[in-house]
């Protein structure tokens, strides 16, 4: 190691630096330090093409089956980073052997392949194939009526849909791009699912000889296979409506009704590893607002604030969480705004105008203590993308957007395209602020919000259910890509890979979709429109209902208005004195709740934040035992959960396509309510004493649980 500087002043910051990498515990980058970062065309090779195109192609189609037929796509990131792993080794021995000389496969290779994988695939989500474009379709439209006929149907084409996604699959990485650098490195958000993917990688790229390395990677894949038994040992006993552990009523069955249940999800526990404690309990004070106080006493009011049997209750959620993220968000857009032009102001007037221009919130960034971050932070902002050309890459997409669209559904107007575009940005930014913090995606609820907003604005007798649907497959597309961008940025950062070549393959997998996704979707779509007794696109009707809904020009719920704007106030108040506090140092900062993370609470059943809460609650008393132990074994153990049951979700989807079905039913019952179940049973035993119909028994049965449970 060379010798610290002579200047003294320089000579204090080595010896602090040396203290805090001492106390941040065994580094990543050191045991990588032996291995040179790769240069962009040692990371995109031909070699990461070809992997790449096939296990694209390959997860597209398993993702367009599931998105067709559960409108639900696991967690791609793990499975597509260890594929690609095995696959390019695979790839190197087999030239080896053959003479073929070949550069070594990298943990950024792997990066690299990774990000084009998961960009590829899941275009059959964010394009709305089972959801919002089949909800355009006649086969949808079952119904008489002006709202199932004329302007209001759109059958799918493959040629526009792929126009269609080319034009709305890339708005939201040029709108969030400018923010990456402010968002991974000055915040620090740690994007936990982002965090487990790069430690996942870096564990599997681990040089031999490495101890602590090896510890951690031993730790992790022990883990991982526990997360993936424990999910498949739960399917087992999920062979009904609320049953298994993923309703294990933890507060009792009363709380149970309103979702305060844990359902056993490693990924969740996992993300507690990684969330800090503020962001925990900012959690589970909003749960407790929203699902235990706020929305049971709206409940009593159903009748009078908002009519009965349509769902209405949801509308106090949407638009109060809404309100709340866009407060936060709007405001920390302004703080990074408001530091970049005093940064260009500083710079001015200090006549530094030559040097290159830093992102929006990076030069007042807080100083990297350990060799980690300084190692990290100097790879990632040397090869940082320049951010005028994102401006640019936005408003040029813009342009063309607003005259495209309307040709492929004329439904929708250029002043329609425009304001959609307008508003991108901050709902892009919000979505993207909160999976920073929480790793809790909202682009269902942004999406639906579009939907019932545009199909409003334009109206039932011009088409406003399919002008609806696809202004929500714009905003769905927007926010999801903006979110997978700062994924990608934060593997990126954690694995040393070059932000140039995290953006390249995102955009290259992400084109790759566009075409591949409907083709597939096209061969698919058959089934779902020839019928054939195949169970296609469960939720396509009930989007289209959403739809007809917004085009109903119903009334906003009573009070509903009223609530967001002093929610909206609360939150806005609320991060301001967080900042105030923050950069003042009073005391009272340290009481105050994170906004992003109760706002995101309204949103999600109070099932998520108790698992994050039950992580959080494992992590502490793990410090207190074990500190050292904790501090280096805790990041293998999340990555470990996050993983594991990322993958055993995509080991149940495969479950769930063969047509599997689980044998057992395990549920959760009060003394009364299991005397009833047992004079039911006995019932129909005596009656059936020939032979016991066990079909109609069990069709009773899980009615008796839906009006048990009620959730």
């Amino acid at each position: 190691m060379a010798a610290p500087p002579a200047d003294e002043r320089q000579r204090q910051a080595w010896d602090e630096e040396e203290a805090d990498d001492a106390v941040a515990g065994p580094s990543t980058e050191q045991v990588f330090e032996g291995e040179p970062v790769p240069t962009l065309p040692e990371m995109i090779t031909a070699r990461s093409v070809a992997v790449g195109v096939v296990l694209g192609v390959v997860l597209s189609a398993v993702a367009m089956k599931l998105s067709l037929t559960a409108v639900y796509l696991p967690f791609l990131a793990i499975p597509a980073g260890l594929m690609s792993f095995f696959l390019s080794r695979w790839w190197v021995r087999l030239l080896d052997g053959c003479g073929v000389a070949q550069l070594p496969f990298t943990r950024q290779e792997n990066a690299v392949i990774q990000t084009f994988v998961v960009s590829c695939a899941n275009i059959a989500y964010t394009g709305g194939f089972g959801s919002y474009i089949l909800a355009m379709s006649r086969t949808s439209a079952v119904d008489g009526g002006p709202e199932n006929g004329g302007g209001n149907v759109a059958e799918p084409q493959i040629g526009r849909l792929m126009a269609f996604l080319f034009l709305t699959s890339f708005v939201g990485v040029f709108a969030v791009m400018p923010f990456g650098n402010s968002l991974v490195i000055r915040h620090n958000l740690p994007f936990p699912t982002g965090m487990a993917t790069a430690h996942f990688i870096n564990s599997i790229h681990t040089p031999h000889g490495a101890k602590q390395a090896s510890m951690q990677v031993s730790v992790m894949f022990k883990t991982l296979g526990g997360a993936i038994m424990s999910s498949l040992w739960q399917w087992f006993y999920e062979g009904g409506m609320h049953c298994g552990f993923r309703s294990f009523p933890i507060f009792g069955l009363t709380a149970a009704r309103f979702g305060f249940f844990f359902d056993f999800s490693m990924a969740d526990i996992g993300i507690g590893f990684l969330s800090p404690y503020k962001v925990t309990i900012s959690m589970l004070v909003g749960s407790v607002v929203s699902w235990g106080i706020m929305l049971p006493y709206i409940m009593t009011k159903e009748g009078s604030w908002y009519p009965r049997g349509i769902g209405g209750i949801n509308a106090y959620r949407w638009f109060i969480g809404i309100s709340m993220v866009l407060a936060d968000g709007l405001f920390h857009m302004l703080c990074i705004l408001l530091r970049t032009l005093r940064e260009m102001r500083r710079r001015r007037l200090s006549r530094l105008t030559t040097l290159p221009s830093m992102c929006l919130g990076a030069d007042d960034r807080p100083p990297a203590r350990s060799f980690d971050d300084r190692r990290r932070a100097q790879v990632f902002l040397r090869d940082r993308v320049y951010d005028p050309a994102a401006v640019v890459g936005f408003f040029a997409l813009s342009a063309v957007s607003i005259v495209a669209i309307p040709r492929l559904y004329p439904q929708l107007r250029s002043c329609h395209v425009a304001v959609a575009y307008l508003t991108v940005p901050l709902f892009a930014f919000c979505n993207t602020y909160g999976i920073g913090m929480t790793s809790a995606n909202l682009e269902p609820t942004y999406g639906k919000i579009a939907v019932l907003a545009f199909g409003s604005w334009v109206g039932l007798q011009n088409g406003g259910v399919v002008a609806g649907l696809a202004g929500g497959v714009i905003m769905l597309s927007a926010v999801i890509t903006a979110g997978d961008l700062m994924q990608v940025f934060r593997t990126g950062y954690l694995t040393l890979t070059s932000p140039h070549a995290m953006l390249i393959s995102h955009v290259a997998g992400t084109a790759l979709g566009c075409v591949i996704n409907p083709l597939i979707f096209w061969m698919l779509y058959g089934a779902y429109n020839g019928g054939g007794g195949v169970p296609v696109a469960p939720y396509a009707k009930v989007y289209r209902g959403m739809a007809i809904l917004g085009v109903s020009q119903q009334a906003f719920p009573r009070h509903s208005l009223l609530l967001s704007k002093v929610f909206f106030a609360v939150a806005l108040a609320n991060s301001v004195l967080r900042e105030v506090s923050a950069r003042r140092g009073w005391r009272v900062g340290r009481y105050l709740p994170c906004t992003i993370a109760v706002a995101i609470a309204f949103f999600m059943p109070p099932k998520v934040p108790i698992g994050i809460s039950i992580g959080s609650i494992g992590m502490y008393l793990w410090r207190r035992l074990d500190g050292d132990g904790a501090r280096l074994r805790s990041p293998a153990v999340a990555a470990g959960l996050i993983c594991g049951d990322a993958l055993g979700s995509v080991l149940r989807s495969m479950l769930m396509l063969s047509r599997a079905r689980q044998p057992i039913c395990l549920m959760f019952l009060s003394p009364r309510a299991s005397e009833r179940l047992d004079a039911l049973v006995a019932t129909y035993t005596l009656e059936n004493r020939g032979g016991p119909r066990p079909t109609l028994i069990t069709h009773q049965l899980t009615l008796q649980s839906v009006s048990l449970f009620n959730f």
